[in-house]
Order: structure tokens, then C-alpha cells, then sequence
């Protein structure tokens, strides 16, 4: 990345928590944090969440629901955060009140210090709500270790939870810097009209990421890229994913879109694409996305509008 340029995308990262994992077995200590009346808790009915005013809610034990499943998150400003998965259908209020994470996106991308508490909860909740049934024996799953861990009651195996790597880039071609200089933009069929981002796809078994990048362009839109380097990381927890970005080169610019994935790809050149977004014609990736810090990277700073 830049140096000394903090990218958007940091905001969800930034402020990270203690997670005090050699902890999540000792039930004395986890007992005592619950009844601590300073302790945060966030209420998660399946994955998803209750907002305010828009800003995410964090109540004291006492006020959350006496069932679920409690998931120690960590310590961080001199408190514990934990998160309560309750069932859907006894969740308190109107189930429209009850939204997913994409619709909060906006205000972590004001630099909410609580992020990474909430991206840890809702990625926990994400794989408890996936994860209902032993895949050896299909017995029922047991939460232990604050949440950490499912035990089957049958044959005893456990479960973890899942990251699923995933790479995301930014393919550029023609002279580093140069006006003619063009990023590579995709839109997927079930978008709105006009909206843009940069390619992604999961790494395979047996696959470096560089390679994986690779393989992804080239069966996506049918262009050949050579020189791929890290870009940086972040957490996404819809479903369980972590986004790893890199920036390749093309070697060949024709494009044969799959029509599967990407329904249309284009080259933009940094005037075309500030044109495009001035005219509201094109939407890019909102700030918090590393999408978006992977485009302002190659533009040399920050772009108007956004989705």
C-alpha cells in the first residue's frame, strides 16, 4: 500500500480487541464478566441485528434476553464485550427492526471504534446459524468455549469456525501512471445499473493466492495477468470470508466476459472514470470496502459518490 496513507477500508479493523481466547474455557471467570454490570452485550437474532437510529445497540446482561447463545468476544477499554445469538422468532420487537450487516456498513465507515467487536459477533453468529449439524455423523452441536467451538453430542467431533480466503484485486494495464493507464471494472448480473467493482472470487485447494488471482481474471472476463502483489487485508464476515487484496498487471487487454459471474466488464481509464462517477453514471464500492481503497489506490486518492 501507500506508505504512509491509511486507507477506508482499515475502519473495520482499526481498535482491535483482546480476545482472550485461553479464557473461553474457564466458566468461573466467564460468570463473573457476565454479572459484571459494566459488561456489553450485543443482542444477535440469527446474524443480524437491532440498530437504533442507526447505530448498533449495546446492552448490560441484565437487559438481554435470559436465552441464547453466549459468545465471549473479548476485553477492550477496560470492559467485556459479549454477544448473545438468540432465536429469530423470540427475538424482542418487529422483525423489519432486525437488519443484516451491509446495512450498517456506512456508519463503520465513520471510523466506529466498535467494528471489530461487532465483525467478530457477526461472524460467529454466521457460522452458528450454518453450522446446525454434526457433517460426520449429522448429530445434534453442542456451543462450548464461549461460543468458539460446536462439539457433537453423537461422535464427539468438533467444529471451528471457517475463513474461507478469498482474493480481491485490482487489474491495471497499460503505463504505471500514464493517462492512457486503465483498471479493470466488473458488475454482476443482479446489480443495479451503473454500479462497478473490482474483480474477486475464492482461492481453491492447492492454490496460491497470486494464482488464484489469476485463474479468477482469466475465467471471469478471459484476461491474462502476470505480476500480482499483496495489497492488504480485511475481515468480512458475509458469510466468512477474509478479503485479501492484491494489484495485477495485464498482459492482454481483449475481454471475454464469462456472462455467468460478470455480466459486463469494462476498462476505465482515471478521466473516464471520474467522468463516469461525476455524471452518476457509474457507482463504485463505498469507503469501508477494501474494493474501494483498492480502486483509490490506483486513482491516487479519493473518489466521489460510491454504493
Amino acid at each position: 500500500m501507500t506508505p504512509g496513507r491509511t486507507f477506508p477500508h482499515v475502519a473495520l479493523s482499526a481498535h482491535a480487541h483482546n480476545r482472550q481466547g485461553l479464557l473461553r474455557t474457564d466458566d468461573a471467570w466467564l460468570d463473573r464478566r457476565w454479572d459484571d454490570p459494566g459488561t456489553r452485550v450485543l443482542v444477535v437474532a440469527g446474524s443480524r441485528i437491532r440498530p437504533v437510529d442507526g447505530q448498533v445497540v449495546w446492552v448490560a446482561p441484565s437487559e438481554a434476553p435470559e436465552e441464547g447463545t453466549r459468545v465471549l468476544l473479548g476485553e477492550r477499554a477496560g470492559r467485556t464485550w459479549f454477544a448473545l445469538i438468540v432465536d429469530p422468532a423470540r427475538a424482542p420487537g418487529e422483525r423489519e427492526e432486525w437488519v443484516g450487516l451491509r446495512a450498517l456498513l456506512p456508519t463503520l465507515a465513520d471510523g466506529d471504534d466498535q467494528a471489530p467487536l461487532l465483525l467478530h459477533a457477526i461472524g460467529l453468529a454466521e457460522w452458528h446459524f450454518a453450522t446446525r449439524f454434526c457433517p460426520r455423523c449429522a448429530g445434534p452441536l453442542e456451543a462450548r468455549a464461549a461460543g468458539h467451538e460446536l462439539a457433537c453430542t453423537s461422535c464427539g467431533r468438533q467444529q471451528f469456525p471457517r475463513t474461507d480466503p478469498a482474493v480481491i484485486m485490482a487489474i491495471t494495464h497499460g503505463e504505471q501512471g500514464a493517462a492512457e493507464e486503465a483498471i479493470l471494472l466488473g458488475r454482476q448480473r443482479v446489480w443495479p445499473a451503473g454500479r462497478w467493482s473490482t474483480l474477486a472470487g475464492f482461492c481453491e485447494p492447492g492454490e496460491t493466492l497470486e494464482d488464484a488471482v489469476r485463474r479468477e481474471v482469466a475465467e471471469e472476463v478471459g484476461v491474462e495477468v502476470g505480476e500480482v502483489v499483496y495489497f492488504g487485508n480485511q475481515p468480512w464476515p458475509l458469510p466468512a470470508s477474509l478479503m485479501l487484496g492484491f494489484v495485477g498487471r495485464a498482459i492482454t487487454r481483449d475481454l471475454d466476459v464469462d456472462g455467468a459471474e460478470i455480466e459486463e466488464a469494462r476498462w476505465f481509464t482515471r478521466d473516464e472514470l471520474r467522468a463516469g462517477i461525476e455524471a452518476g453514471e457509474v457507482l463504485i464500492p463505498r469507503s469501508v470496502s477494501i474494493s474501494s481503497s483498492l480502486i483509490e489506490h490506483w486513482y491516487g486518492g479519493p473518489l466521489p459518490g460510491g454504493w
